[in-house]
């Protein structure tokens, strides 16, 4: 007999997990079962669309239900909610617009995604209000955009989708302020990360608000809590995705303690005949095997691809995600993989963190961009556990780097050691990744040991604060310096440490963080013994803010 394999949503894990099967077994009867109007589309792009990067429409619709049946012999059901899961019986009963279906199945597939959390606050159901995750999401509002001509944008919430439509709305001439909760947009990366995107943002003319709570949406204008009133002709909230259970709890699969749906390393829910992909899930972590959530289209789509195969007898096992992602925001990119500073310190880790700043190629050849570089890594093993990066060129050629060398377990030493392509229109002869393993190296074994900004930080707040050494050029030093600093420029450090107490903790810094390592290692070798630098240096200290600068 030919096994039914019927799957919940399309998109991306399930129109995938449909191909896939039709792919193992030309036998197999294959039903979707999606929700909305379309069955595959290209839901990352949809910022892009809006901010007209993307012109047709059409680029966006990757297969339609009579593509499907053509190409895959795959039977599509649109604008059908599946309502309640007959396990015992191994039934599904779905409502579409003509009435109710009973779906019988040997191997269901669960691939409905997540919902867009829209807050209950006056207003939220206005119709300048808008969300943006589905094609008539973004049809709704390119629609209101080209016919009322709105002039104010307020972007709630500063994570990907947000971002990403703060550029879109204001290269359609939108005023744009985006509001975010907390301390920084872009929280799943490093405060000093997110510094450096609001930073870029403000420098295109959007407004960025952090620490902020919107509280209504009255009249074409956002109310804060404090009380400050933001004009706003359209608002868009993207504040986060919940994952869209409702099936599955009524069927009685069990759900994980962080909130998605439990599946083990096949997929498989707690039914064994039910197996489940994409942004619903509980999965583990690359590195820290923790559960966790990551709502990403790149996991959803092998999700899909593992969970068919193995509803078809095949046994592939999912190893779970890194979390690798990457954001464009205007000519700038933000990109992270495995655990921020932040995670791996709440892991447990042993945490060191190595920051550079690099052109992204040669220096002398034209057109070299810096590139802000961070890696995470366990201090006991040497072992990498993330990296963090931020530039306007060769930040997504790092991080995919540093991506296979987390799924390969490399440490350090690996990554010092790693044979990169050169050319000078391309990298440098060690390469930013290189070098920033040098760094870490150099921590780990006390060459030169490193701080981090946020550290110096909370050092300089303690009853005996460290002496903290300037030894940058006079220029540099006179136009911007910490409070308080001893200033003694690296090339005049030989002559003139005896100004420096070796009783006393020394932390050094310069512009980035190369002429720090030099003076650290001068005065370890006269003999001051408890001294460090803080890696990134000025750099990294103007991105995680607090500090108090004096100029002269």
């Amino acid at each position: 007999m030919k096994t039914r394999i019927v799957i919940v949503g399309g998109v991306a894990g399930g129109a995938t997990a449909a191909a896939r099967a039709r792919r193992i077994s030309e036998d197999a009867d294959i039903t979707v079962v999606e929700r909305g109007p379309y069955v595959s589309y290209a839901n990352c792009g949809l910022p892009y669309f809006i901010s007209r990067d993307i012109e047709k429409r059409s680029a966006l619709l990757l297969q339609t239900p009579e593509g499907f049946d053509a190409r895959y012999g795959v039977r599509v059901l649109l604008e059908t909610e599946a309502v309640e899961i007959d396990r015992p019986g191994k039934k599904l009963l779905v409502r579409g617009k003509d009435g109710e279906l009973s779906l019988d199945y040997d191997k269901l597939i669960l691939a409905q995604g997540g919902n867009p959390i829209t807050p209950s606050m006056p207003g939220a159901d206005a119709p300048y209000v808008f969300k943006l995750w589905t094609v008539p999401d973004m049809d709704r509002m390119h629609a209101f955009i080209e016919k009322e001509q709105p002039r104010s944008a307020v972007v709630v919430g500063g994570g990907f989708i947000g971002l990403e439509m703060a550029e879109a709305l204001k290269k359609r001439g939108l005023a744009t302020t985006v509001v975010e909760l907390l301390p920084t947009v872009m929280a799943t990366m490093d405060p000093e990360f997110g510094h450096q995107i609001a930073s870029v943002l403000e420098e295109n003319g959007v407004k960025v608000l952090t620490g902020a709570k919107v509280e209504s949406v009255v009249d074409r204008t956002v109310v804060l809590g404090d009380g400050r009133r933001l004009p706003a002709d359209l608002v868009l909230f993207s504040v986060g995705v919940r994952p869209e259970l409702t099936l599955a709890r009524r069927a009685g699969l069990e759900i994980g303690p962080t909130g998605g749906l439990l599946v083990d390393d096949r997929l498989r829910t707690t039914d064994p005949d039910i197996y489940a992909a994409g942004d619903m899930l509980e999965i583990a972590h690359k590195v820290s095997g923790r559960r966790v959530r990551v709502p990403l289209a790149g996991p959803a789509n092998r999700q899909g691809r593992i969970a068919a195969s193995n509803a078809l007898g095949l046994d592939m096992r999912y190893q779970g995600a890194l979390g690798t992602s990457a954001v464009k925001i205007f000519e700038a990119t933000a990109a992270a993989t495995g655990l921020s500073e932040h995670s791996a310190r709440e892991a447990g880790f042993a945490v060191g963190v190595a920051v550079i700043y690099k052109g992204h190629h040669a220096g002398y050849y034209p057109g070299a961009e810096e590139l802000s570089l961070k890696l995470v890594y366990d201090k006991k093993t040497a072992r990498l556990l993330g990296a963090q990066a931020f530039g306007r060129a060769g930040v997504d050629k790092r991080i995919d780097v540093l991506a296979t060398g987390l799924a390969g377990k490399l440490t350090l030493h690996d990554l010092a050691e790693l044979d990169l392509a050169y050319a000078p229109p391309y990298s440098t002869a060690n390469d930013p990744i290189n070098l920033a393993a040098f760094i870490g190296q150099n921590d780990i074994s006390g060459f030169s040991p490193l701080v981090t900004a946020a550290e110096l930080k909370a050092e300089l707040a303690k009853p005996e604060p460290p002496l903290v050494l300037d030894v940058r050029t006079l220029g540099e030093y006179e136009a911007s310096h910490l409070a308080g600093v001893v200033h003694i420029p690296v090339d005049d450090l030989r002559f003139e440490s005896e100004r420096l107490p070796k009783n006393r903790r020394i932390l050094v810094h310069c512009r980035s963080g190369f002429r720090a390592h030099l003076a650290v290692r001068m005065l370890k070798q006269q003999g001051f013994a408890d001294v460090a630098n803080v890696t990134g240096g000025h750099l990294s200290m103007v991105a995680e803010g607090g500090f108090n600068w004096e100029t002269s």
